[in-house]
């Protein structure tokens, strides 16, 4: 890889935490959840959604896309529960869960996630013995940096 194709690295959030790389591709969806919107990139020509966003689409092979704000609800697909050892930030808040969620507006999209109990609530707080697989959830949104609002999960009842 040369270095003009190099992704740069990005620093940490004041909790230790990392913090995504915001490329060219992936911009307005982090636009999007600094706003309080889960927006997923669809294809112009024909449609599709796709996660993670990339230049092409994969069915029609289209390079025009556009932006869609989605409900923000889905259910639990998949979860694991991450322990030590960990980066240190990460290890403070073990054991906690990594949620796949899969969005009602397109059962396709998975995207990946913790379920808190609220904005700014530690990782770790959800006891894993009461998580289950098709629980409903919402987004809502931990800002963590000037520029970063990461998505997180709740229960759709909180």
């Amino acid at each position: 890889m040369t270095a003009e194709h190099q992704t740069p690295m990005r620093g940490l959030a004041s909790e230790g935490l990392l913090l995504p790389t915001i490329d060219e591709d992936s911009a307005p969806f982090w636009e999007g959840c600094l706003l309080g919107e889960l927006r997923v990139q669809a294809c112009a020509a024909c449609g599709r959604r796709r996660v993670p966003p990339r230049p092409m689409c994969p069915s029609c092979r289209s390079f025009e896309d556009r932006w869609e704000t989605t409900s923000g609800t889905g259910t639990i697909w998949s979860f694991v529960i991450a322990h030590p050892p960990l980066l240190p930030a990460y290890a403070q808040q073990a054991p906690y869960n990594v949620v796949v969620v899969t969005l009602d507006d397109d059962p396709g999209i998975r995207l990946v996630g913790n379920l808190v109990t609220g904005p700014g609530r530690p990782l770790g707080e959800i006891d894993p013995a009461t998580i289950r697989i098709g629980e409903p959830v919402r987004v809502i949104f931990d800002r963590v940096a000037d520029d970063v609002a990461l998505p997180r999960w709740v229960r759709a009842g909180d």
